[in-house]
């Protein structure tokens, strides 16, 4: 999908009591029972409606020149793009409301340096647009805070990586250093780096509001013309035959009406395999639970760079005078059975698993050790086999175009034309 748009566009020529503290020593009492302290750190900004409408948002159209479905962060860039490359006959249509399923609880993490040119170019694109175009377009703010961000080395080996990854960013003008144990502990105070071999600094890296972005790519796209429904369910696809025996698609079935359409973008999330069975369409993710817990207020970790550590598979993400601390772990919770019914929803936090980040967290910043949990927060996200996200058009069908498959990621790699570079490695016919 990094080059979504030109391949579309050809197709149609509340306060709350501290919980426990992050301590190893009752780290077993957590897994008694489920905590039921959950929240995200953006409800403020989720837009508040009571109850679940009736209907659609807005009238359908009978036809489009293109149908985006999903109404999360992939599908909200998507419509603006295809909005802003002049393509304004564009729909996008959304279950329940835009941020639904994993958009409205990610933590909003921006990277820039990736071990792919195609990604750290995506990359470089979107933080442009996040932190500077949307807002000069639309006068909204998308939440951009730039704190930088530290990538952990605690071997030889990690180091010699993040070296790898400073000098492709230097072909791109990203601004990177490494730094030494004794430089890390002087830009971060309350980091313990008495196991580091160095680190890898990036200041223009930070976060993201993923509902205000929403908001302000949604508002962007209608003003040029593209037409944004929210509940407004997908019942089907309709594919029809041609001439030669090649399959296409047809339209887009609702609850509320059919519309005709020679392109459909897949930009469903965890939703996305059963919206490829309505076309005939493999779509090879699988969604599991995501976990983070946002921690209360850390004296001293004002303005620090959000850190990942990629040996311990931990983040920790600046959240104001707190910080949020979240995860990959090696035997994550897998969602078997998706929920069409599940929108602003979180599950119960797993402790037994959600412990090893717990560990990893404290080695690294060990005042947390004493530091109270104010929520958590566990929700669905879509991952893939190889952890690349599925960009293209599906072979099955023509005009079935796959956006999804981010890898939690979906927030920071951002659609846009075709980039310099070509990965056919995001290619849905990698998959067997």
């Amino acid at each position: 999908m990094a080059f979504l748009g030109s391949a579309v566009r050809r197709v149609v020529s509340v306060v709350r009591p501290p919980l426990s503290p992050l301590c190893r020593t009752t780290a077993r009492s957590y897994s008694s029972e489920p905590t039921s302290e959950k929240s995200v750190p953006y409800e403020k900004t989720l837009k508040q409606q009571d109850g679940a409408s009736s209907g659609p948002t807005k009238p359908l159209p009978r036809s489009a020149d293109a149908v985006v479905i999903g109404g999360g962060s992939l599908g909200c860039q998507t419509i603006y793009h295809l909005a802003k490359m002049g393509m304004t006959n564009v729909v996008l249509l959304e279950r329940d409301r835009l941020t639904a399923g994993t958009t409205w609880h990610t933590a909003g993490l921006l990277w820039q340096l990736r071990p792919s040119d195609v990604e750290v170019e995506l990359l470089a694109h979107t933080r442009n647009v996040i932190s500077k175009d949307l807002e000069e377009e639309t006068g909204l703010h998308t939440g951009w805070i730039q704190n930088g961000g530290l990538f952990i080395a605690s071997n030889k080996q990690r180091l010699d990586e993040y070296k790898r990854l400073m000098s492709l960013g230097k072909v791109y003008g990203i601004e990177s250093h490494v730094l030494s144990p004794a430089e890390t502990k002087d830009l971060y105070p309350l980091m313990n780096v008495d196991d580091l071999y160095g680190t890898l600094y990036v200041p223009k890296d930070g976060t993201m509001d993923p509902a205000g972005t929403c908001t302000t790519l949604t508002r962007a796209a209608s003003a040029r013309g593209a037409t944004v429904i929210e509940n407004c369910p997908v019942t089907g696809i309709q594919v029809r035959t041609d001439d030669f025996g090649i399959k296409r698609v047809k339209a887009v079935e609702t609850s509320h009406g059919t519309i005709e359409t020679p392109c459909v973008v897949n930009c469903a999330g965890v939703w996305a395999t059963k919206l490829g069975e309505m076309a005939g369409v493999k779509v090879p993710l699988i969604a599991m639970h995501h976990a983070y817990v946002v921690t209360e207020r850390i004296e001293g970790i004002q303005n620090m760079p959000n850190v990942r550590d990629h040996d311990a598979s931990v983040y920790l993400r600046l959240q104001g005078d707190a910080l949020s601390v979240g995860g990959y772990e090696h035997n994550p919770i897998f969602w078997d059975d998706v929920s069409d019914k599940f929108a602003f929803s979180l599950f119960d936090l797993d402790w037994d698993v959600f412990m090893q980040h717990i560990e990893g967290a404290i080695n690294r910043v060990p005042d947390l050790e004493k530091t109270g949990i104010k929520s958590t927060v566990c929700g669905p996200e879509s991952f893939t086999a190889d952890h690349k996200p599925l960009m293209g058009e599906a072979p099955e069908v023509r005009g079935f175009f796959l956006g999804c498959g981010f890898n939690s990621a979906g927030n920071v790699s951002l659609i846009t034309d075709r980039p310099t570079l070509f990965s056919l490695s995001y290619y849905p016919t990698t998959y067997p």
